[in-house]
């Protein structure tokens, strides 16, 4: 067996909350007054677009919230999202710094989220610090589990697919799960 060089980590699930599920959803959007089973109706729809880099979040809010007029903005729903955004398991910063450390392995990110929610986390949660290059669905245009979206994360790492491993989501924290795979 090919030993390690690339490591993927999941940041929803596994370092921080999810970016926008149906938990946040309910809770801001309870917040701001909107009717949730009318926002559900239309965000698949639009979600299909935001998390693969096709549609911008004022694109993706236009079709889902602010089709009507609104008691509130875009900036004010920004930052009720923004406040969502919590570390899950802090054991799994712990076990980033040290993989960083150890100087071992390349350490990336394999996500699905739009790029500006995967900006936002980077950002409020400097991530950069912990991570030699980023695999989003919102850059890459496509989503886990699309195989296209592991191939291109392969071919960034520069590694063979037996060569990588992904950290991901687990009830009770960050678990290893098989290599990635080419499709």
């Amino acid at each position: 067996m090919a030993a390690i060089q690339t490591i993927f980590w999941d940041i929803g699930g596994v370092l921080l909350t999810n970016g926008w599920d149906r938990n946040q959803r309910r809770r801001v959007l309870t917040e701001l007054g909107v009717d949730l089973a009318e926002y559900e109706e239309r965000h698949d729809a639009a979600n299909y677009y935001w998390e693969r880099g096709l549609s911008t979040e004022k694109e993706f809010f236009d079709k889902t919230i602010f089709y009507k007029p609104r008691g509130f903005a875009l900036e004010q729903l920004w930052k009720l999202i923004e406040g969502e955004q919590k570390v899950l398991f802090p054991e799994s910063f712990e076990i980033l710094r040290e993989l960083r450390a150890s100087k071992r392995y390349k350490i990336a990110t394999l996500n699905n989220e739009s790029r500006e929610l995967n900006e936002l986390r980077l950002r409020k949660f400097d991530l950069r610090q912990y991570f030699d290059f980023f695999i989003c669905s919102g850059y890459i245009g496509e989503m886990k589990p699309h195989p296209d979206i592991y191939r291109e994360a392969v071919e960034v790492s520069g590694c063979a697919p037996e060569e990588t491993s992904r950290a991901c989501a687990a009830a009770s924290g960050p678990r290893p799960t098989p290599r990635c795979r080419r499709g």
